[in-house]
């Protein structure tokens, strides 16, 4: 297995840390109580205008082609520079729509994500459905050339500043599970719509969305009625690269090296050596998602490369968290310090995007064969 990039790669990488030297304030990456959207919204449009926002869309829908290295590469930089996460309308809504989107579609939609101009967030998970989503009960019923919705969405990222949400609802019958869930695509400034913040443990938000007989043309059904379950898994399928840079990591460690250096403790045997353990996982992490990169650039299936990637990675933060407060003593502990910070972060990595006992489970049934 081949670990490492092309010439062209890390010439690309060097065009990206040209980039974000002018964007290196933006901070978005972590919201720590601040608003950052529109700083994030302005590097979103900046990457769309180079044709980063679609780097390995193919050419026919007006992308560059190249392979999904240059993806990971411009994110694994995105997320040690802080500057802001992938956005989802660009990958996974963009490749959905390539996937099993209709023409109209491709033509209303594509050219706004690829220049960065029309945000997405995912409305998947619910009070009742977090991790199983098979079990979502958000309603959507047909009604001539429109669906009427009801319910809510919770939980949801940056719904109070995105311009459509990706609806996972259910159109077929109650016990339906994945077999009767459809996916709508829904303005969030339709009549109906109620979006109420839910504060986090870092001082971000995520959002609750109530949906109050919300008209949803039928024109803006991705794939057929009760199909849904695709749509979301083959999105998902080609997206696992970017949802968790190891480079997010390598910074938490070096902020937290300087933290005790500053301390007066870096020398400490006991903390050089939990250090180096922690810079062993590190590289672990790093084998990790540079093998699933491998998995996705040859289209094998993904999931459990990158459960494996999750899983190891988002426990690696937490431990490196744990070590600053750990080994930095009383300051180290004292609320808005960054080591602090990113030690009520880090539990929130283990939750979003799958918890990490849904990560264990998949290990286990689809590796080992457990049930």
């Amino acid at each position: 297995m081949d670990f490492g990039f092309t010439p062209e790669e890390e010439a690309f990488r060097a065009e990206v840390l040209e980039f974000l030297w002018e964007y290196r304030d933006t901070d978005g990456y972590f919201h720590r109580g601040k608003d950052t959207a529109g700083g994030v919204r302005r590097v979103y449009r900046a990457l769309g205008e180079r044709g980063w926002l679609s780097l390995s869309w193919p050419v026919e829908f007006g992308g560059g082609g190249r392979s999904p290295a240059y993806e990971f590469i411009l994110w694994d930089e995105m997320a040690y520079a802080r500057v802001a996460r992938p956005p989802m309308g660009p990958g996974l809504v963009a490749k959905a729509l390539m996937a099993h989107g209709t023409d109209a579609q491709r033509e209303r939609y594509l050219a706004d994500l690829r220049r960065g101009r029309l945000n997405f967030c995912l409305g998947y998970s619910e009070p009742d459905a977090g991790s199983d989503l098979a079990a979502v009960r958000t309603q959507a019923r047909r009604e001539g050339d429109h669906y009427v919705v009801d319910g809510a969405k919770c939980w949801t990222s940056n719904a109070h500043w995105s311009d459509r949400m990706w609806l996972l609802c259910r159109t077929g019958a109650a016990g339906s599970r994945s077999r009767g869930l459809s996916v709508l695509i829904v303005p969030l400034d339709s009549p109906g719509i109620t979006v109420s913040p839910i504060p986090t443990l870092d001082g971000g938000r995520l959002n609750e969305v109530r949906f109050d007989g919300v008209r949803v043309p039928v024109a803006d059904r991705v794939g057929a009625e009760n199909e849904g379950w695709q749509v979301v898994a083959s999105a998902l399928a080609v997206e696992r690269h970017v949802q968790f840079p190891p480079k997010r990591l390598r910074r938490d460690l070096h902020e937290v090296l300087a933290a005790l250096d500053a301390a007066g403790v870096a020398d400490d045997p006991v903390v050089r050596r939990r250090m180096g353990e922690l810079s062993v996982r590190l590289a672990e992490v790093d084998a990790l998602a540079l093998a699933l990169l491998g998995e996705v650039i040859r289209g094998e299936p993904a999931a459990v490369p990158a459960a494996y990637h999750k899983l190891a990675g988002t426990v690696l933060a937490q431990d490196i968290a744990r070590a600053g407060v750990e080994f930095g003593g009383a300051e180290a502990a004292v609320a808005g310090t960054d080591t602090e910070f990113l030690w009520r972060q880090s539990i929130l990595e283990t939750i979003g995007g799958g918890t990490t006992e849904v990560m264990r489970g998949l290990i286990g049934r689809q590796e080992f064969g457990l049930s």
